[in-house]
């Protein structure tokens, strides 16, 4: 679809909720290949990278997105450099330092998946008082995949389950996807836990241990576009692509 037809249809595209995924998460994939390019710090990629979440969220929120996951920090990442992952672990500070007026302003509720036990103490703070601070706001969700990955959710969940099961909670006939699903870490998104929309960005074409259960049935779009490039116009565009296709969940 030609970015003139998205400009002359924007109003009929974005204007029907059903026509708008209800949960998008995004693998914001190419910071530091962005800032290499450039001839700049992979530090500076990131910052980058930190400053489209905001604008994306807002844009995302105002398009009538009702829960936008973003993969920030995976169980992998710990393989990074010291000096990356330290800088990486100070930008969720960075972020809500700046941010949070608008967060509260645009009514978005922040939430977060992953395991946050390993997480630097100021990064785990600052994390826990965003979701306190936005508990009560009703616009869309902001979810955060801090620490996370797919596999670890599933096993985490399955042990959880496991456990009721051998405490005579659970009777194992018959738990559903749907009892399973409420021990999974995407279960503060309610209603809105399965994704209808991943995209990724960079040009990649890999699910890279994200949202393994959630993503059984979403669609996929993947850009070529570093994520720092990624922005409110190429975001239209992955909608409008999301928009013509159909699904049907395994019937015809």
């Amino acid at each position: 679809m030609s970015n003139q037809e998205i400009e002359n249809n924007k109003e009929n595209f974005f204007s029907q909720q059903d026509s708008i995924p209800n949960h998008v998460a995004v693998i914001m994939d190419g910071n530091g290949r962005w800032a290499k390019s450039r001839g700049l710090k992979r530090s500076l990629g990131h910052k980058a990278g930190m400053d489209q979440v905001k604008t994306i969220a807002k844009h995302a929120n105002r398009r009538g997105v009702k829960a936008l996951t973003v993969y920030a920090f995976s169980t992998e990442n710990w393989k990074r450099p010291l000096d990356e992952v330290n800088y990486l672990m100070q930008l969720p500070v960075e972020f809500f330092d700046t941010f949070m007026p608008e967060i509260m302003e645009a009514n978005i509720k922040v939430t977060m998946i992953g395991i946050p036990d390993k997480l630097p103490r100021k990064t785990k703070k600052v994390m826990e008082n965003a979701i306190k601070s936005t508990q009560n706001n009703k616009g869309m969700v902001l979810n955060f995949a801090v620490n996370y990955g797919g596999r670890s959710e599933i096993l985490a969940a399955a042990k959880d389950l496991a456990k009721d099961i051998a405490e005579g909670k659970k009777n194992p006939q018959k738990v559903t996807e749907e009892d399973f699903e409420s021990y999974l870490m995407s279960s503060v998104l309610g209603e809105y836990q399965n994704v209808d929309y991943m995209i990724r960005t960079s040009g990649e074409e890999r699910i890279s241990n994200f949202m393994l259960w959630q993503n059984a049935y979403s669609e996929f779009y993947f850009s070529p576009l570093a994520w720092p490039d990624f922005n409110e116009k190429a975001f239209d565009e992955a909608l409008a692509i999301y928009q013509k296709r159909q699904r049907r969940f395994g019937g015809v």
